[in-house]
């Protein structure tokens, strides 16, 4: 078996680097991110970290695979460079919904390929399965863009989640990829902690989702499907419910917004770092919930970590609503 530190440290340090000279190129071109009606910062900053982490990433995933003899590793590596592009363009000239959708279904449909094993627990036919788990897949990568809407909530997401998943997956291929894409996101808040100096973009967002999507999809067909559910449980909430409000309103959801849980957290007064460590606490909570999943007790994770996030989601509520103009 690989060892874990080794990439991990590598992944820290090498975007640690990039993320200095892919700084320094986009206040050279001007590529900033222009505060608008729906931004939740007020200077202009450059935009395009992906830049950095992403190519970090995906190169040592790929020599990961390579010792490993992972397909899986390998199609997560391509797959999150070839969203790079995609998700690059995006950023700069804007595309329609259509061929992202398109781009990212097409290299879920080849992570789901190199699943053998069902994701559900095996209680559906094979096909249907992955069908349903590619589903999911695709929503993961669009929510986890959706969620980088604050200042360091990407890198504590990342860190935590990818941390997670070595934690439970101990002793498998799935541990040193869990934990470099941890510290990859870990080591980009280096640059994205508030106030940030330089923000992800979708071109670093969407190969994050891609991936630690990839993970959790394997993690659950390993055996560990509470666990898979219970680690990124305020983010699938958060966005989830935020998509069903802004559906039933009749809404564009594919358009920015300002109307998830610490969005209006943040309008109602709190700073981006208060938000970012009150979503770190309930998510290290939520890792001992997938723990204790993983280790006999799957109802009582599912229970705690329903409370953990029922708990943050009235948090960020509350300071939402105490902020609030009377």
């Amino acid at each position: 078996m690989i060892q874990d530190w080794p990439w991990a440290v590598a992944g820290a340090g090498l975007v640690v680097v990039a993320g200095r000279r892919v700084l320094a190129w986009l206040k050279q071109r001007q590529i900033l991110d222009r505060p608008n009606e729906r931004s939740s910062h007020s200077l202009p900053t450059p935009r395009g970290g992906g830049l950095a982490t992403t190519p970090v990433m995906a190169v040592l995933l790929l020599a990961m695979a390579w010792q490993a003899a992972s397909p899986l590793l390998a199609v997560l590596a391509a797959g999150s460079l070839a969203l790079l592009v995609i998700s690059w363009i995006d950023d700069r000239r804007g595309l329609p919904p259509g061929p992202r959708f398109l781009a990212q279904g097409a290299a879920v449909a080849v992570g789901m390929a190199a699943l053998p094993d069902p994701v559900l627990s095996g209680a559906i036919p094979l096909w249907l399965d992955h069908v349903l788990a590619g589903l999911g897949w695709v929503w993961f990568v669009n929510l986890y863009n959706f969620m980088d809407g604050i200042d360091g909530i990407t890198g504590i997401e990342t860190g935590t989640l990818g941390t997670g998943i070595a934690l439970v997956a101990a002793g498998t291929v799935l541990a040193p990829a869990g934990l470099l894409v941890a510290a990859v996101g870990a080591a980009f808040l280096v640059f994205n902690w508030h106030p940030a100096k330089m923000f992800l973009g979708d071109s670093g967002s969407v190969p994050f989702g891609f991936v630690l999507g990839g993970l959790l999809a394997a993690l659950a067909a390993s055996g560990q499907l509470a666990a898979a559910l219970i680690l990124p449980g305020y983010y699938l909430a958060d966005a989830t419910i935020t998509l069903a409000r802004r559906a039933a309103n009749g809404e564009k959801v594919w358009q920015a917004h300002r109307k998830h849980f610490y969005q209006r957290a943040l309008q109602g007064g709190k700073r981006h770092d208060q938000i970012a460590l009150a979503i770190l606490a309930a998510n290290l909570l939520l890792l001992g919930c997938a723990l204790a999943a993983a280790n006999g007790i799957p109802a009582a994770g599912l229970a705690a970590a329903a409370a953990v996030v029922a708990g943050l989601l009235a948090l960020l509520q509350y300071w939402a609503k105490k902020g609030a103009p009377t």
